[in-house]
């Protein structure tokens, strides 16, 4: 086979073939798509959005590193040459376990074999309240909505002049320490010793002050401890603020309260990011409900309950199905699968990766008659930035911290991203940040972007805490 006829796009597939659908276009969906090419099965990806996001740099949008193109591609564009996949932009409200249909707002689809990857979205443990003044960070417009929140603090604390007033506007809590929280709080670190160093009249950018609100004793609580204290230090010497063993009890508009032991602390903040735990997508409990009705249809060992925890993840067998139901595959966020040591898989970008190829595979295997062993999760190592030259690697004997790691790090997620315009887009982007400590996409868009809003909106003579 030439090159030329290897790139070159297969066979529109025949009628009656296996019918695949995907549900999700991200980690684990987009990989069990591109997994089945050319395979003799006809696959139906869905999503209600027509891109797939490259999530772990989304703090980099929401820091005005990068730009949300930069992180996206189309998925059309993506699977263009797989032509045995359709992409469906729609929105799955449901299914029909006992008629294999999946259920959309403006229609059905049948299916043969039916793949959810709907990921997951943050958790606020039963506090939803809080949401409005501490938005999470899984969606591109989370990510323009904290990085409006982070340039519009700036600019509202050089107008006001009141010391109390211009303190919180300038002061930045980020709740939660695990990777998602210390690179949050590396990058607004940098921003505001750095990239803001000359840009206003009347405010020190430097003098802002960035929290990390950790409920456990260390930050990166996944990682060794010997990483977790080395990036400790390096958040330090960044001027970020640790306070570890606190818990945050309620957020408002304009203050954050915190518990420590049984001292608790009103602390005036205009800015507060979530960064501490996720919810399965809503999608997980449909699927749990659909076949809890199977099963009072037509009780016994077949049909049989799909559990979910406390995070919404629904429990799947060894090769990543629902019990009682082979056709149906859970991965991704969405699914808790144990290792070895019986925890379960964190929900991290590998780990959904190495599902979607792994049920690809299966499915290939089910069309051949053949067996197929449990899905083993190859743990190929953790990395965690915190900022120019500071990061941390964990690859179990051998661990990495300064330099090597964040080289590694600039590389992995470089290479991870799914296609070559947004490899380039990046690396030049990241090249000229290095060099200067700009970030190009310093933009206050989005709801309340302008100045006559926020003066309605973020009135600065009202007083924190009231």
């Amino acid at each position: 086979m030439t090159a030329n006829e290897s790139s070159r796009p297969s066979s529109p597939p025949a009628a009656g073939l296996h019918r695949v659908v995907v549900v999700g276009g991200g980690f684990g969906g987009l990989h069990v798509a591109k997994s089945l090419k050319r395979a003799a099965v006809r696959v139906t990806l869905v999503d209600r959005r027509n891109f797939h996001l490259f999530q772990p740099l989304l703090y980099q949008v929401a820091t005005g590193a990068l730009s949300p193109a930069n992180i996206a591609a189309p998925l059309r564009d993506i699977l263009k040459r797989h032509r045995n996949v359709e992409v469906l932009l729609a929105e799955v409200v449901g299914y029909d376990v006992g008629r294999r249909r999946v259920l959309l707002r403006d229609g059905e689809l049948d299916y043969d074999t039916l793949i959810v990857a709907a990921g997951a979205r943050h958790s606020y443990f039963g506090r939803d309240e809080w949401e409005p003044w501490a938005p999470g960070l899984k969606t591109i417009e989370d990510a323009i909505e904290i990085r409006r929140r982070i340039l519009l603090s700036f600019e509202m604390a050089e107008r006001d002049s009141d010391p109390a007033r211009r303190k919180a506007w300038l002061t930045f809590v980020i709740v939660g320490g695990g990777p998602t929280g210390v690179e949050l709080a590396g990058a607004l670190a940098e921003i505001a010793n750095y990239t803001l160093e000359h840009d206003f009249r009347h405010i020190d950018p430097a003098d802002a002050q960035i929290l990390i609100v950790e409920a456990v004793d260390r930050v990166l609580s996944t990682f060794p401890p010997k990483l977790s204290a080395r990036a400790a230090r390096s958040l330090e010497r960044l001027g970020v603020v640790l306070r570890l063993k606190t818990l945050v009890i309620d957020v408002q508009p304009d203050a954050v309260v915190l518990r420590t032991g049984e001292t608790t602390e009103t602390l005036a903040a205009r800015t507060v990011m979530w960064a501490a735990g996720v919810q399965a997508s809503p999608l997980g409990r449909k699927l749990a409900e659909a076949v809890a009705a199977v099963r009072r249809d037509r009780p016994g060992p077949v049909a049989t309950n799909a559990e979910l925890d406390r995070a919404g993840r629904i429990t799947v067998a060894p090769d990543l199905t629902l019990p009682g139901h082979p056709e149906i595959f859970v991965i991704g966020d969405m699914a808790r699968v144990l290792d070895a040591s019986g925890r379960p898989l964190p929900g991290v970008a590998p780990v959904a990766i190495q599902q979607g190829r792994y049920v690809a595979r299966l499915i290939r295997r089910r069309l051949r008659g053949q067996a197929s062993p449990p899905f083993r999760y190859r743990n190929f190592g953790v990395l965690a930035t915190i900022g120019r030259f500071a990061a941390v690697a964990d690859f179990g004997r051998v661990q990495l911290g300064g330099f090597a790691a964040w080289v590694l790090w600039l590389f992995v997620h470089l290479m991870k991203l799914v296609s070559f315009q947004n490899r380039l887009l990046v690396f030049i982007q990241w090249g000229w940040s290095f060099a200067t400590f700009k970030r190009a996409a310093r933009l206050i868009t989005g709801s309340g972007a302008s100045a006559e809003r926020c003066a309605v909106d973020d009135d600065p003579a009202r007083p924190a805490g009231g």
